[in-house]
């Protein structure tokens, strides 16, 4: 009689016994031992760790200055407010494109705890919007103190208490060889995405001081209404190998005690990116910038007078220097070096008891003085070193800072960054409204407060704050009700169905 199930037992056992063959019959030739074998990893130190402990003693002090320096550094977005040009408000409504806006962003970085940054005058330069981001995410509007296109030095504040702040150190003290930190808080986002690059550290040595890179020089030749002031650049460039790369730019350069001494500014490179060198504004330069700015909203800017060359080998030769270093005076005519007695091919060795020992050094020693003072000047003369006396004038060209001026009064509705009109009948039939109440929203400041919250162009207007809303000037005088720094919430209707949803913002400075 067939029984499936005993053939199915038989079935198994034969499986299983040939199974039991193959295993024995492998290990008896060995070849299971060295297929499953492990092998030993070692994990124990391949260097003595005296060998390595200098390194490990640097490695600790870079992580101990990020850690008290990144706090302080600040990421900075800037922004030009473009506006739609179209009168039809269903045009930008159903899609479409706009103008870009020009947007910028750059690191800088906090000197009190009351809200006063540093940066560079190129990351806030003719910005609309200024948004400051700390690292702990909280995030501000900062309002333009002052900048100063010819050193490339801004001031920015916000408000706040208790922040976090970085010590200013003594860049003429700074050393060829010396180890600094470069640091940034570029804020790069992806698509969509939260923050990518928060805070970046890199380290390197200063690799030259004095550098003259002509970058702001040539920038603001480029300006016509800014030549003049071409001249009165001051360029004493920190060279360093530490990456500076876009978004670090007004960060600052710190050296081992985490003290500032620089702010990383250019990075000379054809395409704008790292290619082994970067440079920062000597922070004792940027500091007397930053009490100008911050005291009279200018700067105010000492003025000697001469027109200086470099000193080569050649000069030092002819004019009898016992080393080629110095200032080679050009020309002196009308200004105080020429009241000082100053002349032609004289070469300036000193500003007081600072020695100069190349040409931008002596704009940089300039400038750190003060209209009105009086400075002791040493120079050589038929190879006789000679000292003389000059009082410093104003430059003429201290209107250059961008100082940021009173803007006028603003409506209400300007500042949240919607244009508004009334929801006449002719308004209604035209776009074949279905909802008469509210006022229609016509134009939409792009990346505007009201646009980053989600109100677009082509709704209606309802309610302010629970009070029924009927005519443009009604919104007017409903919004001027609202303090700065408060939440002003939005009622918008669909004017096709009368959907509504709430929108709340926060009214601007």
């Amino acid at each position: 009689m067939f029984d499936p199930l005993r053939i199915k037992m038989r079935v198994l056992f034969y499986v299983a016994l040939a199974f039991l063959v193959g295993v024995g019959v492998a290990s008896g030739m060995g070849w299971t031992q060295d297929a499953v074998a492990t092998p030993a990893i070692s994990v124990a130190p391949q260097v003595p760790a005296e060998a390595v402990q200098p390194a490990r003693d640097l490695s600790e002090s870079f992580v101990r200055v990020a850690e008290v320096v990144t706090p302080a550094v600040v990421s900075i977005t800037t922004r030009r407010t473009v506006r739609a040009t179209s009168n039809d408000p269903f045009r930008n409504w159903f899609g479409t494109p706009d103008p870009e806006p020009r947007a910028g962003s750059g690191s800088g970085f906090l000197v009190s705890d009351d809200g006063y940054i540093l940066t560079n005058n190129h990351v806030v330069e003719d910005a609309d919007e200024i948004t400051v981001q700390l690292e702990d995410r909280r995030t501000f509007e900062a309002t333009l103190i002052g900048g100063d296109p010819t050193t490339d030095v801004a001031v920015i504040k916000v408000e706040g208490s208790d922040l976090p702040t970085l010590s200013l150190g003594d860049s003429d003290g700074v050393r060829v060889g010396e180890w600094v930190l470069a640091v940034g808080n570029p804020g790069f986002r992806s698509a969509g995405g939260p923050t990518s690059f928060n805070h970046t550290v890199t380290a390197g040595i200063v690799s030259f001081k004095g550098r003259p890179l002509g970058i702001i020089g040539n920038e603001l030749r480029s300006d016509p209404e800014s030549q003049e002031a071409a001249q009165y650049a001051i360029e004493d460039f920190i060279q360093t190998d530490a990456v500076i790369n876009p978004g670090n730019s007004g960060g600052p350069m710190v050296n081992l005690d985490g003290q500032v001494i620089g702010i990383n500014s250019a990075i000379a490179s054809g395409d704008g990116y790292y290619q082994g060198y970067g440079f920062a504004i000597p922070i004792s330069l940027a500091h007397r910038v930053m009490e100008d700015l911050i005291e009279y909203r200018a700067v105010r800017r000492a003025f000697l007078g001469v027109q200086i060359g470099p000193v080569g080998p050649e000069d030092a030769e002819v004019y009898q220097l016992p080393e080629v270093s110095g200032a080679l005076v050009q020309d002196v005519t009308g200004t105080p070096a020429e009241e000082a007695g100053l002349q032609p091919q004289d070469v300036i060795v000193a500003i007081d008891d600072d020695p100069v020992d190349y040409s931008n050094q002596l704009q940089q020693l300039v400038a750190r003085k003060r209209p009105g003072d009086r400075v002791r000047i040493a120079y050589y003369r038929d190879g006789r070193r000679q000292e003389t006396e000059a009082q410093l004038g104003q430059s003429p060209l201290n209107e250059t800072a961008t100082a940021a001026a009173p803007e006028p009064a603003t409506r209400a509705e300007e500042r949240l960054g919607i244009e508004v009109v009334d929801n006449s009948p002719e308004v209604a039939r035209r776009y074949q409204f279905r909802i008469d109440e509210g006022v229609l929203i016509s134009g939409v400041t792009r990346m505007g407060p009201a646009a980053r919250r989600g109100v677009r162009a082509g709704e209606l207007l309802v309610r302010i704050n629970r009070r029924q809303v009927e005519s443009a000037d009604e919104v007017t005088e409903l919004l001027a009700e609202v303090e700065p720094g408060e939440i002003v919430t939005l009622v918008l209707a669909n004017p096709m169905n009368g959907g509504q949803r709430f929108i709340n913002i926060r009214m601007p400075e």
